[in-house]
């Protein structure tokens, strides 16, 4: 399969319309500029419902696939990327029916949890180890955190917080009122403080931790200095 370029001649600057235009007409380069320019929005969403990263990504091209079959049905009267959303939320929402009908529904996301991003593999110069491991650490607890919350939250919260998409948006992507966008994505947070609450409060516990071997190495370590020992 040839190497498509990174930025597509011609296309670069090309709005929706034009874009939804050359895809149509079957312009291979313009549709690769499509799925570089939505691929992280669309990632996300379709991970914020699956909970797994290899499903999300055969998700995402499934979904490019349909689009690329449907473009020409595309209307300049919505966002692309909003078009977009909404047949990767159909698609990733059906694989989900699929998943939940199997016996190991429970383990589907288990083996991505336990590999690093690509992120944690690269760290600045400046930034020690320690800070790394940590950071690393944090970004875990928060995405195991935000896997946890409902579905209905989790898709709006990871919309409207990590995308940073405005509650129109989120609402014209998931069919819902804009109102319902607000109250989710208030919930979703509530939840995941309560839960980054609960994991700080067990954390605590284990600060400053004076194990066994702690206490017998002082005792011995004292008794040793005293006078005539």
């Amino acid at each position: 399969m040839p190497t498509l370029p990174d930025r597509p001649p011609g296309a670069a600057n090309a709005g929706d319309a034009e874009l939804a235009q050359r895809i149509a007409a079957r312009d291979r380069d313009a549709f690769a500029l499509l799925m570089r320019r939505h691929n992280q929005l669309l990632f996300r969403t379709a991970r914020s419902i699956l909970r797994d990263d290899s499903e999300a990504e055969d998700v995402l091209q499934e979904a490019y696939l349909s689009a690329y079959r449907a473009i020409g049905q595309f209307r300049a009267d919505a966002r692309l990327s909003t078009w977009l959303t909404r047949i990767v939320v159909n698609h990733a929402l059906a694989r989900l029916r699929q998943t939940s009908r199997r016996s190991n529904v429970m383990q589907l996301h288990a083996e991505a949890r336990n590999q690093e991003s690509e992120g944690d593999m690269v760290s600045s110069a400046s930034e020690s180890p320690e800070n790394g491991a940590m950071r690393s650490q944090m970004r875990q607890l928060m995405e195991q955190s935000i896997d946890a919350l409902p579905e209905v939250f989790r898709t709006v919260f990871v919309l409207r917080a990590v995308e940073e998409m405005s509650g129109e948006d989120v609402a014209a992507c998931l069919a819902i009122p804009e109102a319902t966008v607000r109250s989710r994505y208030f919930r979703a947070r509530a939840m995941l403080r309560a839960a980054l609450a609960r994991h700080i409060d067990f954390a605590l516990e284990d600060a400053y931790c004076f194990d066994g071997a702690r206490c017998d190495r002082i005792v011995a370590g004292v008794l040793a200095r005293l006078p005539g020992a």
